[in-house]
């Protein structure tokens, strides 16, 4: 596989979602300065993650059968999970389009596909650097 997509655009979901985590936990201390920061990152999060799933469905036929591969649907099992977690986190916080403060129920969202983003993030580094996918 020369120069795959994927592992260029996993980058910005992987930045934003964990930013955007700490920025709603932080909220707690800072209050709407840093929630707002929030919002702006779960979008972004969001919406690079579309085509970096859509990259990843390309290049999945390029992963060879055994071991590899079995990895290869854990991982996208647990980024489909985060990037659910995620949205659903900011869909919850918009008021027509405008943010709202994060509510428990946002905070546990965002704990919660943090630790999925994290699980999955290590598992798409196995693939790179443990079964040589994408080299």
């Amino acid at each position: 596989m020369r120069h795959p997509l994927h592992p260029a655009l996993v980058h910005f979901p992987i930045a934003c979602w964990p930013l955007a985590t700490l920025a709603d936990f932080s909220s707690l201390w800072f209050g709407e300065s840093a929630w707002k920061w929030s919002a702006g990152l779960l979008a972004v999060g969001c919406i690079v993650a579309l085509p970096a799933m859509a990259a990843g469905m390309m290049e999945l036929s390029r992963v060879p059968d055994g071991p590899a591969l079995g990895d290869v649907y854990l991982h996208m099992g647990l980024m489909l999970t985060a990037f659910v977690l995620f949205s659903t986190s900011l869909l919850l916080r918009l008021d027509h389009l405008q943010p709202l403060a994060p509510d428990i129920l946002s905070l546990v969202l965002d704990l919660a596909g943090f630790i999925t983003l994290a699980i999955g993030g290590w598992l798409g580094g196995r693939l790179v650097y443990g079964h040589g996918i994408g080299r």
